[in-house]
Protein backbone atom coordinates (compact mmCIF):
# COMPACT_ATOMS: atom_id res chain seq x y z
CA UNK A 1 0.00 0.00 0.00
CA UNK A 2 1.43 3.74 -0.73
CA UNK A 3 1.84 5.94 1.93
CA UNK A 4 0.33 9.40 1.36
CA UNK A 5 3.10 12.14 1.48
CA UNK A 6 1.78 15.29 3.18
CA UNK A 7 2.51 18.90 2.47
CA UNK A 8 4.60 20.05 5.47
CA UNK A 9 2.92 22.63 7.58
CA UNK A 10 3.94 25.80 6.79
CA UNK A 11 3.58 29.18 9.20
CA UNK A 12 0.79 30.79 8.43
CA UNK A 13 1.42 34.44 6.91
CA UNK A 14 -1.48 36.16 8.54
CA UNK A 15 -2.96 36.39 12.14
CA UNK A 16 -7.07 37.33 12.30
CA UNK A 17 -7.74 40.50 14.60
CA UNK A 18 -10.21 43.86 14.91
CA UNK A 19 -10.01 47.28 15.42
CA UNK A 20 -12.53 49.90 16.65
CA UNK A 21 -13.78 52.49 13.90
CA UNK A 22 -12.21 54.85 15.89
CA UNK A 23 -8.56 53.40 16.39
CA UNK A 24 -8.33 52.68 12.37
CA UNK A 25 -9.30 56.43 12.22
CA UNK A 26 -6.66 57.56 14.17
CA UNK A 27 -3.91 55.06 12.79
CA UNK A 28 -5.32 56.77 8.99
CA UNK A 29 -4.98 60.04 10.81
CA UNK A 30 -1.04 59.58 12.22
CA UNK A 31 -0.14 58.13 8.90
CA UNK A 32 -0.06 53.94 10.37
CA UNK A 33 -2.01 52.58 7.58
CA UNK A 34 -1.50 53.89 4.34
CA UNK A 35 -2.58 53.17 0.72
CA UNK A 36 -0.51 51.29 -1.34
CA UNK A 37 -0.07 51.49 -4.87
CA UNK A 38 -1.62 48.30 -5.87
CA UNK A 39 -5.48 50.36 -6.05
CA UNK A 40 -7.12 52.37 -8.38
CA UNK A 41 -7.87 56.07 -6.56
CA UNK A 42 -11.57 56.27 -6.41
CA UNK A 43 -14.02 56.22 -4.13
CA UNK A 44 -17.30 54.72 -3.43
CA UNK A 45 -20.24 56.70 -4.64
CA UNK A 46 -22.48 58.54 -1.72
CA UNK A 47 -25.28 55.74 -1.97
CA UNK A 48 -22.60 52.84 -1.04
CA UNK A 49 -21.46 54.77 1.65
CA UNK A 50 -24.81 55.93 2.81
CA UNK A 51 -25.69 52.07 2.77
CA UNK A 52 -22.50 50.97 4.84
CA UNK A 53 -23.64 53.25 7.68
CA UNK A 54 -27.36 51.73 7.50
CA UNK A 55 -25.53 48.26 7.49
CA UNK A 56 -23.80 49.32 10.51
CA UNK A 57 -25.99 51.30 12.51
CA UNK A 58 -28.38 47.92 11.41
CA UNK A 59 -25.26 45.95 13.65
CA UNK A 60 -24.55 43.94 10.40
CA UNK A 61 -21.21 42.33 9.23
CA UNK A 62 -19.69 44.56 6.66
CA UNK A 63 -17.26 42.54 5.37
CA UNK A 64 -13.43 41.63 6.83
CA UNK A 65 -9.86 44.36 6.06
CA UNK A 66 -7.17 43.07 5.30
CA UNK A 67 -3.52 44.87 5.97
CA UNK A 68 -0.17 44.46 4.82
CA UNK A 69 2.26 44.77 7.75
CA UNK A 70 5.12 46.33 5.80
CA UNK A 71 7.27 49.96 5.59
CA UNK A 72 6.00 52.28 2.93
CA UNK A 73 8.03 55.18 1.73
CA UNK A 74 7.67 58.54 3.00
CA UNK A 75 5.13 60.31 0.89
CA UNK A 76 2.54 57.71 0.22
CA UNK A 77 -0.87 59.13 0.10
CA UNK A 78 -2.96 58.58 2.90
CA UNK A 79 -6.30 57.00 2.57
CA UNK A 80 -8.10 60.79 2.80
CA UNK A 81 -5.82 61.97 0.40
CA UNK A 82 -2.37 63.85 0.95
CA UNK A 83 0.67 62.77 2.27
CA UNK A 84 2.07 61.76 5.70
CA UNK A 85 5.40 62.37 7.01
CA UNK A 86 5.44 58.50 9.11
CA UNK A 87 6.54 55.35 7.57
CA UNK A 88 3.05 53.37 7.60
CA UNK A 89 3.33 50.19 9.52
CA UNK A 90 0.26 48.43 7.49
CA UNK A 91 -0.54 48.59 3.72
CA UNK A 92 -4.57 48.79 2.72
CA UNK A 93 -4.96 45.67 0.70
CA UNK A 94 -8.46 45.04 0.59
CA UNK A 95 -10.79 47.74 2.54
CA UNK A 96 -9.89 50.30 0.58
CA UNK A 97 -13.00 51.97 0.15
CA UNK A 98 -15.25 51.60 3.22
CA UNK A 99 -11.87 52.91 5.02
CA UNK A 100 -11.95 55.96 2.89
CA UNK A 101 -15.66 56.24 2.90
CA UNK A 102 -15.73 56.19 6.82
CA UNK A 103 -12.73 58.54 7.22
CA UNK A 104 -13.99 61.01 5.23
CA UNK A 105 -17.46 60.93 6.46
CA UNK A 106 -16.32 61.22 10.13
CA UNK A 107 -13.26 63.60 10.11
CA UNK A 108 -15.15 65.72 7.53
CA UNK A 109 -11.90 65.90 4.96
CA UNK A 110 -12.96 65.81 1.33
CA UNK A 111 -11.44 62.15 -0.71
CA UNK A 112 -10.48 61.53 -4.11
CA UNK A 113 -13.27 61.41 -6.52
CA UNK A 114 -13.15 59.55 -9.57
CA UNK A 115 -12.71 62.36 -12.13
CA UNK A 116 -9.80 63.26 -8.93
CA UNK A 117 -11.48 65.75 -7.67
CA UNK A 118 -11.87 66.59 -4.08
CA UNK A 119 -15.18 66.75 -2.77
CA UNK A 120 -16.68 65.79 0.18
CA UNK A 121 -19.21 62.86 1.14
CA UNK A 122 -22.15 64.15 3.23
CA UNK A 123 -24.70 62.12 4.92
CA UNK A 124 -27.92 62.62 6.53
CA UNK A 125 -29.54 60.84 8.85
CA UNK A 126 -33.62 60.88 9.95
CA UNK A 127 -33.67 59.65 13.43
CA UNK A 128 -37.25 59.26 13.76
CA UNK A 129 -36.85 56.98 10.70
CA UNK A 130 -33.88 55.82 11.66
CA UNK A 131 -32.82 56.40 7.78
CA UNK A 132 -29.77 57.23 6.37
CA UNK A 133 -29.46 59.88 2.76
CA UNK A 134 -27.26 61.40 0.36
CA UNK A 135 -27.60 64.64 1.24
CA UNK A 136 -29.42 66.71 -1.28
CA UNK A 137 -30.91 70.57 -1.12
CA UNK A 138 -34.68 68.83 -0.18
CA UNK A 139 -32.94 67.13 2.59
CA UNK A 140 -30.78 69.85 3.70
CA UNK A 141 -34.58 72.07 4.36
CA UNK A 142 -36.10 68.92 5.99
CA UNK A 143 -35.98 69.61 9.51
CA UNK A 144 -36.84 65.83 10.03
CA UNK A 145 -32.86 65.09 9.25
CA UNK A 146 -30.15 65.93 10.45
CA UNK A 147 -28.46 66.76 7.22
CA UNK A 148 -24.54 65.80 7.98
CA UNK A 149 -23.99 63.06 10.34
CA UNK A 150 -19.99 64.54 10.18
CA UNK A 151 -20.77 66.80 13.22
CA UNK A 152 -22.00 64.18 15.29
CA UNK A 153 -18.48 62.93 15.88
CA UNK A 154 -16.91 66.72 16.64
CA UNK A 155 -16.62 68.49 19.90
CA UNK A 156 -19.48 70.39 19.95
CA UNK A 157 -22.16 67.10 19.80
CA UNK A 158 -24.51 68.61 22.52
CA UNK A 159 -24.98 71.48 20.92
CA UNK A 160 -25.51 69.55 17.26
CA UNK A 161 -28.54 67.56 18.98
CA UNK A 162 -29.71 70.87 20.72
CA UNK A 163 -30.00 72.53 17.30
CA UNK A 164 -31.50 69.70 15.90
CA UNK A 165 -34.32 69.69 18.39
CA UNK A 166 -34.52 73.16 18.33
CA UNK A 167 -35.29 73.47 14.36
CA UNK A 168 -37.58 70.27 14.71
CA UNK A 169 -39.64 71.71 17.79
CA UNK A 170 -40.02 75.27 15.29
CA UNK A 171 -41.09 73.42 12.20
CA UNK A 172 -43.84 71.88 14.12
CA UNK A 173 -44.83 74.82 16.12
CA UNK A 174 -44.78 72.72 19.38
CA UNK A 175 -42.32 71.39 22.22
CA UNK A 176 -41.21 68.26 21.48
CA UNK A 177 -42.11 65.88 24.49
CA UNK A 178 -39.46 64.16 27.06
CA UNK A 179 -40.41 60.79 25.53
CA UNK A 180 -39.87 62.25 21.75
CA UNK A 181 -36.99 63.94 22.70
CA UNK A 182 -35.28 60.72 24.66
CA UNK A 183 -35.90 58.60 21.73
CA UNK A 184 -34.33 61.09 19.20
CA UNK A 185 -31.37 61.57 21.42
CA UNK A 186 -30.93 58.14 21.46
CA UNK A 187 -30.86 57.19 18.08
CA UNK A 188 -28.38 60.06 17.60
CA UNK A 189 -26.20 58.84 20.29
CA UNK A 190 -26.81 55.47 18.61
CA UNK A 191 -25.12 56.32 15.42
CA UNK A 192 -22.09 58.66 17.45
CA UNK A 193 -21.29 55.30 18.84
CA UNK A 194 -20.54 53.78 15.30
CA UNK A 195 -17.01 55.02 16.30
CA UNK A 196 -17.04 51.80 18.17
CA UNK A 197 -18.33 49.75 16.03
CA UNK A 198 -15.41 46.63 15.54
CA UNK A 199 -14.23 45.35 11.86
CA UNK A 200 -12.81 42.01 11.84
CA UNK A 201 -9.39 42.44 9.97
CA UNK A 202 -6.94 39.96 8.70
CA UNK A 203 -2.82 40.85 8.68
CA UNK A 204 -0.43 39.60 6.76
CA UNK A 205 3.12 39.57 8.19
CA UNK A 206 5.87 41.30 6.72
CA UNK A 207 6.70 37.98 5.65
CA UNK A 208 4.98 38.12 2.51
CA UNK A 209 6.28 39.04 -0.98
CA UNK A 210 4.37 40.92 -3.46
CA UNK A 211 3.65 37.63 -5.84
CA UNK A 212 1.71 35.86 -2.44
CA UNK A 213 0.11 38.92 -1.69
CA UNK A 214 -1.67 39.72 -4.39
CA UNK A 215 -2.55 35.93 -5.35
CA UNK A 216 -4.35 36.24 -1.39
CA UNK A 217 -6.27 39.17 -2.71
CA UNK A 218 -7.64 37.16 -5.73
CA UNK A 219 -8.67 34.26 -4.23
CA UNK A 220 -10.41 35.96 -1.69
CA UNK A 221 -12.05 39.44 -3.38
CA UNK A 222 -14.68 37.49 -5.14
CA UNK A 223 -17.30 40.89 -5.26
CA UNK A 224 -17.26 44.33 -5.77
CA UNK A 225 -15.00 45.91 -8.17
CA UNK A 226 -12.12 43.56 -8.27
CA UNK A 227 -8.65 44.20 -9.39
CA UNK A 228 -7.15 41.52 -11.47
CA UNK A 229 -3.88 39.69 -10.28
CA UNK A 230 -2.19 41.71 -13.46
CA UNK A 231 -3.23 45.04 -12.39
CA UNK A 232 -2.81 44.37 -8.73
CA UNK A 233 1.00 43.28 -9.27
CA UNK A 234 1.73 46.32 -11.97
CA UNK A 235 0.79 48.58 -9.54
CA UNK A 236 4.28 47.77 -7.82
CA UNK A 237 6.22 47.89 -10.55
CA UNK A 238 7.81 51.09 -12.39
CA UNK A 239 4.83 53.61 -11.42
CA UNK A 240 5.71 54.27 -8.07
CA UNK A 241 2.52 55.95 -7.44
CA UNK A 242 -1.33 56.48 -7.93
CA UNK A 243 -0.79 60.29 -8.16
CA UNK A 244 1.72 60.40 -11.19
CA UNK A 245 -0.91 57.90 -12.73
CA UNK A 246 -3.43 60.85 -11.92
CA UNK A 247 -1.78 63.51 -13.75
CA UNK A 248 -0.98 61.29 -16.88
CA UNK A 249 -4.85 61.25 -16.95
CA UNK A 250 -5.38 65.08 -16.52
CA UNK A 251 -3.08 65.66 -19.65
CA UNK A 252 -3.81 66.23 -22.84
Amino acid sequence: MRSIQRRPLVPALYKDTNYSLTHLIEDIKHGNIALPDIQRPFVWSPAKVRDLFDSMYCGYPVGTLMFWETGAEVGMRQVGGGATERVASRLIVDGQQRLTSLYAVLTGRPVLAKSFREHRIQIAFHPEDQTFEVVDAAIRRDPGFVPDITALWNSGYKSEVRKFMRRLEQARGEKLGDEVQDRLEERLDRVRDLRDFRFQTIELNASADEEQVADIFVRINSKGVTLNQANFILGSGPIKSCDMVCDAVRKP
